[in-house]
């Protein structure tokens, strides 16, 4: 298995090829010994494909998802720029 700190990354035609493997009747035992790849990844790429026709997560993702995505980014965003506010505030008030 790969190793967590660097995970390995796969086209999407390899991932199209893996699951059509799959869904063609080869077990999914084989096909994950075969190429290394995860229980959980495999059957990740397969729930992708089957729901949006795409295995990139960004595609999979509900709206919910993407508006939880969108509002941490934007809270960290937020968070940054009250950091620098605090440490500007002592500068300007010297002057």
């Amino acid at each position: 298995m790969a190793d967590p700190k660097h995970p390995r990354h796969y086209d999407e035609a390899f991932k199209r090829q893996i699951v059509q493997s799959c869904e063609s009747g080869k077990p999914s035992r084989e096909i994950r010994a075969e190429y290394d790849i995860a229980r959980s990844t495999l059957q990740r790429w397969i729930q992708g494909i089957r729901n949006s026709g795409s295995t990139r997560a960004a595609d999979n993702r509900t709206p919910e998802q993407n508006e939880l995505i969108e509002l941490r980014r934007r809270n960290r965003q937020l968070e940054m720029e009250v950091d620098v506010s605090e440490q500007a505030a002592p500068v300007f008030a010297r002057k």
